[in-house]
């Protein structure tokens, strides 16, 4: 058969899909209705997945792919709390001390201590409960993405002495000033004042949020010190994240670091280190998973939507044989092949499906366009997700429309004349 021909066949068998799907609208939609949602399914989580890594990867950089952090325990997702399974548990603090011996190592640019907490605040009659905060020590801009404007950092002198001041986000400032000028205002926190004397803005926006300390919340950044008199924070809770030197390899520091924190702690070169170094690959090696596994109960609840327009398009196939059997009598009696006969109805349940997928990509697409305008997790749909979208629809038309379609390709061409 001539390449004109089987174009010209391909787009017969089309037309045939489109006449049957006009003719029994009712069936038709159920059918493109299931294929529709799994792929709709399949599209929206490979956008979320490729958004959210994306703005992990962003949030990486900006805060530099050599930084790492030193904390008490790693991370983990199949700890499941006990001392057998999550030997970390046993692990001593992290203590100021062993910062600044760190901090001392000829390769490290810049160390910074902290650690989290939550507190009440008031301005006025406008007060908030349980405002999350973070405690640094002076030199956590040298280690953090973002920029305070306006105002300004606190000093190490304000640090050591324990002075009350204090930085907000952008969400706090509007809950306690409704869009006042918030540097130099004084608020209570936990019953004493506090001044305030910048507006801290993060660049690392969905890594942060993922922790519950991005700027679409109201977070404070206080001194560590001040924290520990004022607020009780304690500080046994406390990581490191620690820069490199520019020109100095990452995983040598790495090596550094690791080597003088068991040397303080007197480990034994065969024990292990009871401390933990999390880097920026194992942060996003983490993620990964987590969202990979997210992305795989996707695909499950997508493969129902599957199954549920697959039988569709049995049943819609198999009443499309039924009333065109005398048609298949006829072609058969004019020389048509069982093969023919077969690959017309095939293409007819590949239409069905492939109708399905293009509403449910158009939507997914819809969706990660308005997810990417409103929030700040640039989602898109990564050709990946299309193509499988696609070949999903296209070998679910096969699969469940290959029996109508070898029973009509069966199909005695006699019997298929008589037929009423």
């Amino acid at each position: 058969m001539r390449l004109a021909d089987r174009i010209a066949f391909l787009l017969d068998g089309v037309r045939m899909a489109v006449d049957a799907l006009t003719a029994n609208r009712v069936r038709a939609f159920l059918t493109i209705s299931g294929v529709a949602v799994g792929v709709f399914v399949v599209v929206i989580m490979a956008a979320a997945v490729h958004g959210v890594n994306e703005s992990v990867r962003q949030d990486v950089e900006s805060l530099g792919p050599q930084t790492f952090a030193v904390q008490r325990r790693g991370i983990s997702l199949g700890c499941d709390g006990t001392d057998e399974k999550c030997p970390d548990r046993k692990n001593p603090p992290i203590l100021l001390s062993e910062a600044r011996a760190i901090r001392e190592l000829r390769d490290v640019a810049a160390v910074t201590a902290l650690a989290v907490g939550s507190v009440g605040m008031k301005f006025h009659d406008r007060a908030l409960e349980n405002v999350g905060y973070e405690a640094y020590s002076p030199q956590w801009m040298e280690t953090d993405a973002g920029d305070i404007q306006p105002g300004r950092n606190f000093t190490a002198a304000e640090e050591a002495g324990g002075a009350r001041v204090l930085l907000i986000n952008d969400s706090l400032a509007n809950a306690l000033f409704h869009g006042e000028a918030a540097v130099g205002k004084q608020v209570i926190v936990a019953g004493q004042p506090f001044t305030v004397i910048g507006v801290y803005e993060p660049k690392a926006g969905f890594l942060l949020q993922l922790q519950g300390r991005g700027n679409d919340k109201p977070r404070a950044i206080i001194p560590l010190e001040t924290a520990r008199r004022s607020l009780g924070l304690d500080i046994r809770q406390i990581w490191l994240r620690v820069r490199p030197r520019e020109d100095a390899d990452g995983v040598e520091v790495m090596d550094e670091v690791t080597a003088a924190l068991r040397g303080r702690r007197g480990l034994r070169p065969a024990a292990r280190s009871n401390f933990a170094i999390i880097t920026q690959d194992r942060l996003l090696e983490t993620f990964n998973q987590f969202f990979g596994a997210i992305f795989h109960v996707g695909i499950g609840l997508s493969a129902v939507g599957l199954l549920v327009g697959g039988v569709g398009v049995v049943a819609i196939m198999m009443i499309s044989v039924t009333e065109r059997t005398r048609e298949i009598g006829v072609r058969k009696a004019l020389g048509a092949t069982k093969g023919l006969i077969l690959w017309q109805f095939l293409i007819e349940a590949v239409t069905v499906t492939t109708i399905g997928a293009s509403a449910g990509l158009i939507l997914g697409m819809l969706l990660a366009a308005l997810v990417k305008a409103t929030t700040s997790v640039p989602a898109s749909v990564p050709a990946s997700g299309i193509a499988s979208a696609l070949i999903a629809s296209a070998l679910t038309g096969i699969v469940f429309g290959i029996v109508p379609a070898i029973r009509a390709a069966r199909l005695d061409p006699v019997e298929a004349l008589r037929y009423e």
